[in-house]
């Protein structure tokens, strides 16, 4: 039986390609530290659980494909708090924002369209554009202007008959860097110059520390019908396994398109839009809270990775991720070590390999991205492993 080249040739997730050997090491009864994902153990808001546990319906029944009005109305007043207007028209909700991200590319581009990114990248854009049939061309941003946007020019380089869009993620993963108001300018004039769509991943708006501000392109001047957000509750209130996304725009044709892709997969979970409108009617002082432990957390891994001079990285602006450069020639091979071979006190770490976040063949192997979303302790003991790890694994 044959199956699809797509099958064959889509991208195994550097984050969870190393599951099946993490598993084996819990068996053998090695604790793991997981800085391999993006999962926050920030307790879910009571208010979103409330939500759910207050629903009386007796039938839970399809809702609508674009999600629930009062999620919308939620998500618009949410937004004016950050001066940014919205109508719930301009709202479609998702299935996560990996479901939102696959509806932008299918939106703008067509089979073998291209679609400009700067990497390193969210790993799982290149399953999005396997899925859609869309290229993703990288333009590579470097560790030593803080993963900052190349220049423009860089951008010019790349720019096809075929290009589309071009596609952001501000604070960024895997490098957690927080763009300025000037690149994000300039990205708007660049993109309005060749008739591009601007798509930004937007979903750790509210995480950015040292008193930097996101600044959306839903905020740019002059591109109202060209910039496209995707957005999430997964990190906003720590609700990962809600699945409850959005895709933000102002262009009616746009969203006309999204609409009916939302119609083919018929809606959205109902609970957990349910449980997002409580999450959303909180005070934003609950972040002011989560954001003071996040920083924390990123101060601690930095300062302790920063003791090995081996190391290279640059201290993250927002997200909570940090993209480390290792003095090794292979970080997968370092990642698969770690699982089946080394143990410090019966206890060990998972990291994940940084080539999976490139799309330029050779970059990011000697990377790993790290999360600091576990407590502090641990991420202070898996911080220390890793550095213990890397001595032995070199030497």
């Amino acid at each position: 039986m044959r199956i699809s080249q797509r099958a064959q040739s889509i991208q195994e997730s550097p984050i969870r390609k190393l599951s099946a050997l993490a598993n084996a090491a819990k068996k053998r009864g090695t604790t793991v530290y997981h800085l391999n994902i993006g999962q926050p153990d920030i307790p879910t808001p009571a208010a979103f659980m409330k939500k759910i546990a207050d629903y009386k319906e007796e039938v839970l029944s399809y809702g609508p494909s674009d999600g629930l009005e009062a999620l919308k109305e939620a998500m618009v007043h949410y937004f004016a708090y950050f001066q940014i207007p919205l109508e719930v028209k301009n709202i479609v909700i998702a299935t996560g924002g990996s479901e939102a991200i696959s509806f932008a590319f299918s939106a703008v581009a067509d089979p073998g369209d291209e679609i400009i990114v700067s990497e390193p990248f969210y790993t799982n854009y290149n399953g999005y554009a396997s899925l859609c049939n869309v290229s993703l061309v990288p333009v590579t941003a470097r560790a030593e202007d803080g993963f900052h946007l190349p220049s423009i020019e860089e951008f010019e380089k790349r720019v096809s008959p075929r290009t589309r869009a071009v596609l952001l993620c501000s604070p960024n993963n895997p490098t957690g860097t927080v763009y300025r108001v000037d690149e994000l300018q300039a990205i708007g004039v660049f993109a309005k110059k060749h008739d591009l769509v601007l798509i930004a991943d937007e979903v750790y708006k509210e995480f950015t520390y040292d008193g930097k501000v996101h600044f959306s392109i839903l905020q740019l001047e002059g591109l109202q019908d060209r910039v496209i957000v995707v957005d999430s509750i997964s990190k906003r209130y720590s609700a990962c396994g809600a699945r409850i996304g959005a895709v933000i725009s102002r262009n009616e044709e746009v969203m006309k398109g999204i609409a009916k892709f939302a119609q083919a997969r018929l809606c959205p979970p109902t609970l957990e839009q349910v449980g997002a409108i409580g999450a959303y009617e909180l005070p934003h002082d609950y972040f002011r809270e989560v954001m003071a432990e996040y920083q924390k957390r990123r101060d601690i891994l930095f300062s302790i990775l920063t003791s090995h001079k081996g190391i290279v990285l640059q201290k993250p602006e927002g997200a909570f991720y940090i993209m480390a450069k290792l003095p090794i020639g292979d970080a997968e091979a370092f990642a698969r070590w770690l699982l089946t071979e080394f143990s410090d006190g019966n206890e060990t770490v998972m990291v994940a390999p940084g080539e999976g976040f490139y799309r330029t063949p050779g970059k990011g192997r000697d990377e790993v991205r790290l999360a600091y979303v576990i407590e502090t302790a641990k991420l202070e003991r898996a911080a220390k492993l890793l550095l213990a790890a890397l001595d032995r694994f070199q030497g």
